[in-house]
């Protein structure tokens, strides 16, 4: 469903403009050295409202963290979120995933996160997955060799394809669960707003690492 127009979203974008980044592409190999002060460095595709991956800048200020969201009015609330919690080790982009190879250099991520992503159900849609092997294969390029890609769905045809489409790209597996509430990796997890809605309405999360080898 699509999100309604926010009210003052000019102004209220305007006033956390700190926490996005203009032409991206711009900073193609520097994103560490510019943006990211020597942290390593990881990418959220699909932030949504910013509860995941504000949590993770918090609990981890060691590191620093690129949140992409294609929707403008969607990425004002994440900013504004990280905003409201002064952190300074998360930024936010506008652009395709498709494009990820004219944003970020070879070798240049230390990891990146899948959380919900869209399941396109249609067949003739499932190349738009996020997880399909042409994704991958862009992934394996910008990410780091031993770099991991941490995949959080609630649906599990998606989550089956995923299997495979790891296994086709060869990104060796961990941590492969269907229930990730009820198991050992659940301690530290950090909770989605949708991942609550979902669960709390009976379903189950699956979840998996996969680990960039070179």
């Amino acid at each position: 469903m699509r999100m309604r127009k926010k009210k003052n979203a000019d102004k209220r974008m305007l006033a956390c403009a700190d926490y996005k980044i203009e032409n991206p592409a711009d900073y193609k190999g520097k994103w560490k050295k510019e943006i990211a002060g020597g942290k390593d460095l990881y990418l959220e595709i699909g932030c949504g409202k910013g509860t995941f991956i504000t949590e993770l800048a918090k609990r981890h200020p060691e590191n620093f963290y690129v949140a992409i969201e294609v929707v403008p009015d969607v990425i004002m609330l994440a900013m504004e979120k990280a905003k409201s919690q002064n952190l300074p080790n998360v930024k936010f982009v506008c652009f395709d995933a498709n494009d990820i190879c004219d944003v970020f250099e070879n070798n240049e991520l230390d990891g990146l996160y899948l959380n919900f992503s869209d399941p396109w159900p249609k067949t003739r849609h499932h190349k738009r997955r996020l997880t399909y092997i042409a994704f991958l294969e862009k992934y394996k390029t910008v990410i780091k060799n031993g770099g991991n890609i941490f995949f959080k769905t609630d649906n599990r045809p998606l989550f089956d394809f995923s299997l495979t489409q790891f296994m086709e790209a060869k990104i060796p597996l961990s941590q492969v669960c269907t229930d990730l509430h009820t198991s050992m990796w659940e301690n530290g997890n950090i909770h989605t707003e949708y991942e609550d809605n979902f669960s709390a309405k009976g379903f189950t999360i699956n979840r998996l690492v996969g680990t960039i080898t070179k």
